[in-house]
């Protein structure tokens, strides 16, 4: 039987993918869990528009995306830390952080946005990836310094 995927399911295809499988295979597990849909005329000219709508939606987004990263180009986020002797931090800045340093400025991002490569735990200037979109990343210079 030909089924089309509805999500990617390990060790048969991604989403979208048109793909047979046994009879029993996709009647009893496929089809019933929502992984697939049998590939008639009609699903198949139902996914074709999806895919063509999804596309337009990414479109956008990667365009707005890249008006962002022009945003980003120059910014600075301070972040006043906790430090004890010899100026080691109590602890570490997350996303979390970096997060609300962003919105204060005006900027609108998710901490699962913000990727730290390696743990903040010292004073000083670093530099944290913004994920804007697959592929597009906006580079920002976070300074920790001692907080009051």
């Amino acid at each position: 039987m030909k089924v089309i995927l509805k999500e990617d399911v390990p060790s048969l295809g991604k989403r979208g993918d048109t793909i047979k499988v046994s009879d029993g295979y996709a009647r009893n597990f496929l089809i019933p869990k929502g992984l697939a849909l049998e590939a008639t005329g009609k699903n198949i000219h139902v996914l074709e528009h999806a895919k063509k709508v999804i596309a337009q939606q990414s479109e956008k987004e990667r365009k707005k995306a890249e008006s962002l990263l022009q945003q980003f180009s120059d910014v600075t986020v301070t972040i006043p830390c906790k430090v004890g002797e010899m100026d080691k931090l109590f602890g570490s800045v997350t996303g979390k952080d970096i997060e609300k340093a962003l919105r204060e400025k005006g900027f609108e991002v998710d901490k699962r946005q913000v990727v730290i490569e390696d743990p903040i735990k010292s004073l000083g200037e670093h530099r944290v990836k913004i994920k804007l979109h697959p592929g597009i990343a906006a580079d920002v210079t976070v300074n920790v310094t001692r907080e009051e």
